[in-house]
């Protein structure tokens, strides 16, 4: 009887954590996607050439909302002290540079090749978890990994729309992304023991990540001069822009605390594969939605990384995401 008692709760549990990952997997990928789009609209559409401003903004969105709800007692959040943003920074320093590299790739990639291009995140986060936690993946996802790769190779050929810049500030984001999810579960848990309470929830470790990235922010603005180029732009007159820059700080917000959520409850590989889930809708959003010119050859590349992508999103967790 016994037995059967801790077999239910054991099952119980496992139920528990897989619908913890899987609500929190499936946050992410809605936030990371409408993020995504949402940027494009403000880089592109309103040709707003301040991608590191954008960040900051976004930053500044996402700390008065977490004050404002720790104001009201909605939410609690730990007090910092000096060790704790100490062993946060290099984590925030890679932060700023995903969101900054992120932001200038999307200025010149169509969404669709961005998304196929983000595939090489995948690869090196996977070689990143054999050197610092010495996981090794199979064969079968190895291959899936390099047809991914030589998919994005085969999709920046066949760009008709093809920019240099965008494509050498992607391959720096690959880089950057990779970093932050394998630094931050690693940082995650020593963060904790520099709390007074030993304990550091995710609304925390969000308004720690963006607070600090306002000063870094800032000082990067002055070093590119952002700051002459916004005195003087018109876009920042138009009260629509706020309106969608705004939102984009709230999704900012939700990308930040989904995706510390969910690499609580996985880990850094199945972060970037999960992140991927929204490559395959939002390729053909992208396209049709910003009229992206695109040719035969490009669309297939397209559409073979992304098959791809499912088939070994498939064979790692063993079902579908429908």
């Amino acid at each position: 009887m016994e037995k059967d008692v801790e077999r239910t709760v054991r099952e119980h549990g496992f139920i528990k954590v897989r619908n913890q990952a899987l609500i929190s997997g499936l946050a992410y990928c809605l936030s990371s996607c409408s993020m995504i789009l949402l940027n494009k609209v403000v880089l592109s559409g309103y040709n707003l050439d301040a991608g590191i401003s954008l960040m900051f903004y976004q930053s500044l969105v996402s700390v008065a909302v977490v004050y404002a709800l720790t104001l009201f007692g909605i939410i609690t959040t730990e007090p910092f002290t000096w060790n704790l943003v100490r062993v946060w920074i290099p984590v925030n320093i890679i932060f700023v540079g995903m969101l900054v590299t992120s932001n200038f790739s999307l200025k010149y990639i169509n969404i669709a090749m961005l998304t196929i291009l983000k595939n090489a995140t995948n690869i090196i986060t996977a070689l990143g978890e054999i050197y610092l936690f010495k996981k090794h993946q199979s064969n079968k996802v190895w291959a899936a990994l390099i047809f991914m790769v030589i998919s994005a190779i085969s999709g920046g050929i066949t760009d008709v729309s093809f920019h240099a810049v965008g494509y050498a500030w992607q391959i720096v984001n690959c880089f950057l992304t990779a970093a932050y999810s394998l630094t931050l579960r690693r940082v995650m848990d020593v963060a904790k023991q520099q709390t007074k309470s030993g304990n550091l929830n995710e609304f925390s470790m969000v308004l720690l990540n963006n607070l600090l990235s306002l000063p870094l922010g800032l000082s990067l603005i002055i070093v590119f001069n952002e700051w002459e180029y916004l005195y003087s732009s018109p876009v920042l007159r138009i009260p629509v822009f706020w309106v969608v820059a705004t939102s984009s700080g709230l999704l900012g917000l939700a990308i930040s605390f989904t995706s510390m959520w969910f690499l609580h409850q996985t880990g850094p590989t199945t972060y970037s594969l999960v992140g991927s889930l929204n490559k395959i809708p939002i390729s053909l959003a992208g396209i049709l939605l910003f009229k992206v010119p695109i040719n035969v050859p490009n669309l297939l590349s397209i559409l073979f990384g992304n098959l791809l992508l499912h088939k070994r999103l498939v064979f790692h967790f063993g079902f579908k995401f429908s």
